[in-house]
């Protein structure tokens, strides 16, 4: 369980880190890291509890990091 979620934060700060310098977002790069951090920890506990989700904890931090870039920047930017 332990080095799953160690894994799931390395690979969300990854993607994080890789979103910003790819031009995808423009949070910097660490809101970026913590937001993608964040929505992989979210899902990680959600998949602990309720089993939703991918077989691979990979494809599970990658799929909600990505979730969570797209969600929380154009949830709280102003139109």
């Amino acid at each position: 369980m332990f080095p799953s979620m160690i894994g799931t934060v390395v690979i969300a700060g990854i993607v994080g880190y890789l979103a910003e310098k790819s031009g995808f977002t423009r949070n910097g790069i660490l809101a970026s890291i913590i937001i993608c951090v964040g929505g992989a920890f979210l899902f990680y506990f959600v998949r602990l509890m309720f089993g939703l989700g991918f077989n691979s904890p990979g494809l599970n931090a990658i799929a909600s990091s990505i979730g969570a870039l797209i969600i929380v920047p154009f949830h709280w930017r102003k139109k």
